[in-house]
C-alpha cells in the first residue's frame, strides 16, 4: 500500500482502495493527477471517486462534476464535429456522438474512427509507467509471438508495447507494434492453420474452423488469439483481416438468431425463410430434426435433438426447426474454441466493457476502413522539403493513381505499418505522438530506395530524376522489403 505522507493524497483515498473500491490502476493514475495539481497545474480541478470504482473530475471555478478527465478532453475535442453531428454523455458520463443527419447514435467518434469510451477505459491502464518487450523473429512470428504472449501475466499485455525485431533498427514508437498487429493477425487467422475458415463460398470473412481439433493444441492456440484480439482492441491497433457479423456479436455478447445467417450463407437462409413462408406438408417436404455436416471430407449427420433423425418436421414444429438449425449453423460444433477463445479475450478485455458497441462499430475499431479514398490521401498530405509542386510529388501521385488497389494498400503499409485507415480516412491517421498526417520528405540520394518512419507515417523519398526511377524504386521498396531502416 502507498503511504499517504508521501505523496499528500486524500485519505479518502486509501479508504476506497484498502475497501476494494478502487484498483491499484485506478491509485496510481490518481497519485499521478494529484502531483500534476501539487505541481501548480489544472489546480482549479480536483479528483474523487465512488465506491464502485467510479473516477470523476470537480471544477472548483464552475463548481460543477464531470467524468470526462479534463486533459484528455482537449484530445476528444481537438477539432470540430462533422455538421450534423453532436457530442453527448450517459449517465455514467461515457461519451457517444449523435448523427442529426441519419438519426443514428455511436460510441465512434467520426473524427477519429476510435471510440471515445476507450479513452475513458483504457488510458488510466496505459498510463502506467512501464512497459514489456515482446522480442520476435519474423520467419517463426507464430510461435515467438505465442509463447510470449502466453508467458505475460494480462496485467503485463495491457500495458504500452515495446516490439523489437532482432536486427532491424527501428525503434517502436507505435509504428513498429502496429506491424506486429498486422502481420501476427495474417498468420494466426489464415484458414491454412486450420483453427479458422472462410464463412462461405464467396464470403471471406473469418469463423471458427470446426476441425480445427486435427492440431492437438488448438485450444491453447484460441485461448493465445483471444488474448491477441483483445490486445488489438485495446491498444488501438488493427488487424488484417476480419470475422463474419456472427462472431462479433458473439464477442460482444449478444444473441445470434436467423436474421445473422443473411450475411454469411444467405442460400441456406433464403432456403429456411422458405420452409417458414410456405406449408411444407402441403408441398410434400419431408424433413427431420437432423442435419449433415462435412469435416474434412466426411460426412456425418448430427441431430438438432435427441433422436432428431426420427422425428418428422410438421408445420406445427417447424418454427423450431428453424431456430435449431439456424442456431447450429452458426455454431457448427465449435463450443470449446469458442470457450477457450473467450478466456484469453476476457483475461485482457472483459467483455461488459464492450456492451456499448454493435457488431459494424467493433469491425470498424478492430479493422479499420477497407477502401482507400486517393483524393483524401492527397488531400490530406503533407510535405517537408517539398511543395505539392514539385515534381517529384507529382510523380508521387500519378504513381499512386496508376497502381491496382492492392499495391496501394501496401504502399500505405509500408508508409503507416497497416493498410487500415479510421473512420474519418486520413485526415486522422494516428502516429507515436497523436494524430499525424501522411507526410512526404525530401531525404537522401537519387540513387536510394525510399525508407519509411512507420511510428510517424512519414515516407522519405529521395529527389529522383525521372517519373520512371521514382516509379521502379517505390515499387522495389513496397513489394520486395520489409522491416525497418531499409535503404
Amino acid at each position: 500500500m502507498l503511504r499517504k505522507e508521501q505523496h499528500g493524497i486524500d485519505q479518502n483515498l486509501y479508504l476506497l482502495a484498502g475497501n476494494g473500491g478502487l484498483t491499484t490502476w485506478d491509485v496510481f493514475i490518481m497519485l499521478t493527477i494529484s502531483q500534476e495539481q501539487q505541481h501548480g497545474r489544472d489546480q482549479h480541478w480536483n479528483l474523487s471517486g465512488t465506491m464502485n470504482n467510479g473516477i470523476y473530475f470537480v471544477n472548483h471555478n464552475t463548481r460543477i462534476t464531470q467524468w470526462e478527465d479534463p486533459r484528455s478532453q482537449g484530445q476528444l475535442n481537438e477539432k470540430p464535429l462533422p455538421e450534423g453531428w453532436e457530442m453527448r454523455f450517459t449517465v455514467d458520463g461515457i461519451p457517444y456522438f449523435v448523427d442529426h443527419n441519419r438519426r443514428t447514435t455511436t460510441y465512434i467518434d467520426p473524427r477519429t474512427g476510435k471510440s471515445a469510451f476507450w479513452v475513458w477505459w483504457c488510458m488510466p491502464q496505459l498510463a502506467m509507467p512501464q512497459h514489456i518487450k515482446i522480442t520476435v523473429t519474423r520467419k517463426t512470428l507464430f510461435e515467438d509471438s505465442f509463447q510470449q504472449i502466453m508467458s505475460f501475466s494480462p496485467q503485463d499485455l495491457r500495458r504500452r508495447l515495446w516490439v523489437i525485431f532482432p536486427g532491424e533498427e527501428g525503434l517502436d514508437y507505435g509504428g513498429v507494434a502496429r506491424e506486429w498487429f498486422f502481420l501476427l493477425s495474417h498468420e494466426v487467422l489464415n484458414p491454412m492453420y486450420c483453427l479458422f475458415e472462410y464463412a462461405g463460398k464467396d464470403n471471406y470473412c473469418l469463423q471458427i474452423n470446426p476441425a480445427s481439433y486435427i492440431n492437438p493444441d488448438h485450444l491453447k492456440y484460441f485461448r493465445f488469439i483471444g488474448r491477441f484480439i483483445a490486445m488489438a482492441l485495446f491498444h488501438g491497433k488493427f488487424i488484417d483481416t476480419g470475422f463474419s457479423l456472427p462472431f462479433y456479436k458473439r464477442i460482444l455478447n449478444k444473441p445470434v438468431g436467423l436474421k445473422d445467417l443473411e450475411s454469411i450463407d444467405p442460400e441456406f437462409y433464403n432456403s429456411l425463410i422458405w420452409v417458414k413462408e410456405n406449408n411444407i406438408e402441403e408441398c410434400g417436404l419431408e424433413m427431420y430434426f437432423s442435419v449433415d455436416k462435412e469435416i474434412l471430407g466426411e460426412i456425418k449427420s448430427h441431430d438438432l435433438k435427441p433422436n432428431g433423425g426420427n422425428i418428422l418436421v410438421t408445420e406445427e414444429n417447424k418454427e423450431e426447426y428453424i431456430r435449431m438449425v439456424a442456431e447450429w449453423r452458426l455454431s457448427r460444433g465449435v463450443e470449446e474454441q469458442t470457450q477457450a477463445f473467450f478466456e484469453g479475450f476476457n483475461e485482457i478485455l472483459p467483455q461488459q466493457y464492450l456492451q456499448y458497441f454493435d457488431a459494424k462499430e467493433l469491425e470498424v475499431l478492430l479493422c479499420g476502413m477497407q477502401e482507400i479514398d486517393l483524393n483524401d490521401w492527397q488531400r490530406h498530405a503533407i510535405y517537408r522539403h517539398y511543395t505539392r509542386t514539385s515534381k517529384q510529388i507529382m510523380w508521387f501521385w500519378q504513381f499512386v493513381k496508376e497502381i491496382d488497389n492492392e499495391k496501394r494498400m501496401r504502399l500505405l503499409q509500408f508508409v503507416t505499418g497497416t493498410c487500415r485507415l479510421p473512420v474519418g480516412g486520413f485526415a486522422d491517421l494516428m502516429g507515436s505522438n497523436g494524430p499525424q498526417k501522411f507526410c512526404i520528405e525530401k531525404v537522401g540520394k537519387e540513387n536510394w530506395l525510399p525508407r519509411s518512419h512507420t511510428c510517424f507515417n512519414r515516407l522519405d523519398l529521395p529527389p529522383y530524376k525521372s517519373y520512371e526511377q521514382l516509379k521502379e524504386k517505390l515499387l522495389f521498396a513496397i513489394e520486395e522489403t520489409e522491416g525497418f531502416g531499409q535503404e
